[in-house]
């Protein structure tokens, strides 16, 4: 069988098909190597910050000094939204889902922002801008009229995390806590070709707006298979509960074939890197916070699955514990995806980027299972 011949088979979910060739980011699930730009993502998280990675991955290289200086400022500036677009969230039933929320807003900002000039490097760079610095300012937003309060105003003062955890509380987190969250950030920007993200790719080769790209990608990252699943963690251990239950939860699990949240991956057959990161960070708010019996939970959980599945490849994601560190650090389970969803319009944003450079509408084939010259019954006969 020859290449050309097992590319044009359907694969399910086009599992191993390359749907293109990128620069951005690469994987490798059987050593557990993740790189942006070619550069380890764990260097990024202990050297970098968010902002500066978002630069890397949408710009193709570490700015300099002035160069993050003024994407910095630029973002500091965009943070705020138009009052049409508070009043609009407003309407919206106390009820919604944050991330239905978002989609609908992110798309509203092409209505404000309509000029589109694809060719244009000053349009695409302002577009780059605004979504990043509004798309928080939404999710918090939202977050406080879910409450019933009015949205707590950007600091000025504060940099891209610590504004976000600020606004969620009108309260100046702690140092630590607010690189943290930057680190976290970081870790979720870009993943390759994902769901969501080849999402945003066939929104983009259309040639439509940017906005719509990143709602697009929004929608996508919704869904519990995809961008839920650290919400379905906590959820778990809180049913689990106690340390003598995690092996009976775990042999239940087996036997009725039902998904233990949190691990396994398409990708990765050995832990994901970013869960290591991710568990490194819970210590460390562990150790300023004090204990939390879920960590420990989460602890016996992983020794448990590695014991039982460990062969197959199954080991923790990158949401295991990013929901324990969101817990810790006081933000709602209902904004975990939304947080996705902030980190990830980074790598959402350089794929957009990089697919108006060689642009080709996505039209893939089908296999057609259906019948053949079927005849039209009369509706007297049906």
């Amino acid at each position: 069988m020859t290449a050309a011949t097992k590319i044009c088979e359907y694969q399910p979910g086009l599992e191993g098909i390359p749907a293109t060739k990128s620069s951005i980011s690469y994987v490798d699930g059987t050593k557990g190597i993740i790189e942006y730009r070619g550069i380890p993502l764990e260097q990024l998280a202990k050297k970098s910050s968010f902002l500066e990675t978002a630069y890397l991955l949408i710009w193709g290289q570490l700015p300099n000094e002035t160069q993050l200086e003024e994407f910095a400022t630029e973002v500091r500036f965009h943070r705020r939204i138009k009052y049409r677009i508070r009043d609009m969230m407003k309407c919206f039933p106390e009820t919604g889902h944050p991330m239905d929320a978002l989609q609908t807003s992110a798309a509203a900002l092409g209505l404000f922002y309509s000029r589109r000039a694809l060719d244009d490097p000053e349009y695409i760079r302002k577009a780059v801008v605004r979504l990043i610095a509004k798309i928080p300012t939404m999710v918090a937003a939202f977050h406080q009229m879910h409450l019933g309060h009015d949205p707590i105003q950007p600091h000025d003062s504060l940099d891209y995390a610590a504004n976000f955890l600020y606004m969620l509380t009108e309260k100046r987190p702690h140092a630590l806590e607010a690189k943290i969250f930057d680190v976290c950030l970081t870790l979720h920007a870009e993943h390759t070709i994902n769901t969501s993200t080849f999402s945003a790719m066939v929104t983009a080769s259309t040639l439509t707006d940017p906005y719509a790209v990143v709602a697009s990608a929004v929608g996508t990252l919704a869904g519990p298979l995809h961008g839920g699943a650290n919400e379905e963690v906590l959820s778990m251990l809180e049913e689990i509960g106690l340390i003598d239950n995690v092996l009976p939860y775990v042999e239940e699990c087996i036997a009725h074939k039902k998904k233990i949240m949190g691990f396994g991956h398409r990708v990765y057959k050995v832990k994901d890197p970013r869960a290591k990161i991710l568990q490194e960070l819970a210590q460390q708010l562990l150790n300023e916070k004090g204990c939390d019996k879920y960590y420990d939970l989460a602890l016996e959980l992983e020794k448990v699955v590695e014991d039982k599945l460990g062969v197959k490849g199954i080991y923790p994601n990158v949401d295991f514990y990013s929901g324990l560190v969101y817990r810790k650090l006081g933000i709602p389970r209902k904004l975990f995806t939304p947080i996705f969803a902030i980190a990830r319009v980074a790598g959402w944003l350089a794929h957009w980027k990089e697919q108006l450079a060689v642009n080709r509408i996505f039209r893939p084939t089908q296999v057609y299972t259906g019948e053949h010259n079927a005849p039209y019954i009369p509706m007297a006969e049906r």
